[in-house]
């Protein structure tokens, strides 16, 4: 049997339990990092510096200083504030959009005759399986980003917004009603196509490069070298994506759901940029990149060697 028809012969539901067990593992490791870096992303946004008719300078300057600025000021334990949320969204995100791609992959789009998935239709199987995924995962999304900032709103003497994930929820229903959830959706679906075009196109079409072109057999290696190369283009391709979003679902709302900073994803772009730079758009890079690295790494590692454990060929 080849490894086509047997990844076909595999139900969905286990191909889509092996991929949120593999992303909640790297999930709850890298978390910390995601953390810190909406943070970064926060800070500069209209009103999160105005105090008295007056701009302060940001309170965070880099990665290390953020993250040991939470540890002291928050305690160790808030750098896993919203950590709930994140994995909820991960169950749903990573499940969905590993088995929409696969499945894209092996019966939609095809594989070329000699067995190699070109990159064009790559491309197409990893930004619709990125769109997908996140659209649906979207309210837990919006609910994880509020969480995150709950420790600095306490710091500067505001009232807690949220108490919990389901509060979060309710809250946001109560204020915005359904549609609420999906607030900010489209930059947030956005940001998932072009990571995922990253992450998945780029993990799928260096391994099967190293397989066909070098001797490095089909192990951790081929599956590691494949993975820091995924996380950093997902890195450059997605955060200034990244930033709109997070911008975009943070802001305070009218009674009617209506964001009170920025109309749209691209009138928050336009603004960002012009009060900001250009540059204002990778805030928070480094972090990205050094959570995208990281987590890529044991995600792919981890995913691999379930698939393998299960009996089920490799990705």
């Amino acid at each position: 049997m080849s490894p086509v028809q047997e990844n076909l012969r595999w139900p969905r539901v286990s191909k889509f339990t092996l991929s949120a067990c593999a992303a909640t593992v790297a999930e709850l490791v890298t978390f910390p990092l995601d953390l810190t870096k909406t943070r970064l992303q926060i800070q500069g946004e209209g009103g999160s510096q105005q105090h008295g008719g007056n701009v302060q300078p940001p309170k965070y300057r880099g990665m290390l200083s953020t993250a040991l600025g939470i540890v002291r000021e928050e305690g160790p334990l808030k750098l896993w504030q919203g950590v709930t949320p994140a994995i909820y969204r991960h169950i749903v995100y990573s499940g969905g959009r590993m088995l929409a791609y696969e499945q894209l992959r092996e019966s939609v789009l095809g594989r070329s005759e000699d067995g190699v998935f070109p990159v064009w239709k790559a491309v197409i199987g990893s930004m619709i399986s990125g769109a997908l995924g996140q659209f649906i995962a979207s309210p837990t999304d919006l609910v994880k980003v509020q969480m995150q900032m709950e420790g600095r709103r306490r710091l500067e003497g505001k009232q807690p917004r949220v108490h919990g994930v389901y509060h979060a929820f309710t809250k946001i229903v109560a204020e915005g009603g359904i549609r609420g959830l999906w607030a900010g959706w489209v930059p947030n679906v956005q940001r998932a196509a072009l990571v995922n075009l990253g992450d998945l196109m780029t993990y799928d079409t260096v391994k099967h490069f190293l397989l066909r072109n070098t001797s490095i057999p089909d192990n951790s290696i081929c599956h590691g070298l494949a993975s820091i190369c995924s996380g950093l283009v997902a890195a450059i391709m997605g955060t200034p994506a990244d930033v709109v979003k997070t911008r975009v679902m943070n802001q305070p709302r009218d009674s009617n759901g209506r964001g009170l900073l920025y109309k749209s994803s691209t009138d928050c772009l336009v603004q960002s940029v012009r009060k900001e730079g250009f540059f204002s758009l990778y805030k928070g890079f480094l972090p990205t990149w050094f959570r995208m690295a990281p987590w890529s790494l044991t995600f792919w590692l981890t995913f691999e060697q379930m698939r393998r454990a299960m009996g089920i060929s490799s990705f």
